[in-house]
């Protein structure tokens, strides 16, 4: 974790897997990249987490479903939205072409 950088930097050529990481934390708050290429959530698995998240794509496109929902929202770059905790949702898909950038806020962290 450091305190400046910059979010198209050192990004792999390749992702088999998402990749989350951590750029800030203090007290209850988390601030994390998150790069994508064409993953999403595994088939009937769902994100249910005990903190409210705001995310904005900075590069890319993906689908957020949320449960109960009938279409993934769909999010190009610029598009942000909160998930409340408690609110089932799950990556219905990411851009495969090129990379996905997210900017994630976790508001609420239980601190220890």
């Amino acid at each position: 974790m450091t305190e400046s950088g910059n979010m198209y930097s050192n990004i792999p050529p390749s992702l088999p897997t998402e990749l989350f990481e951590t750029l800030f934390q203090k007290g209850t708050v988390r601030i994390e990249r998150i790069l994508s290429h064409g993953q999403a959530t595994p088939e009937g698995e769902w994100y249910d987490q005990d903190q409210d998240e705001w995310v904005l794509l900075l590069a890319g496109s993906a689908g957020l479903l949320f449960e109960g929902e009938a279409e993934p929202r769909s999010l190009t770059a610029g598009d942000y939205l909160m998930i409340p905790a408690r609110r089932r949702h799950r990556v219905a898909w990411t851009s495969h072409g090129e990379t996905t950038v997210w900017l994630a806020v976790h508001i609420g962290l239980q601190v220890p």
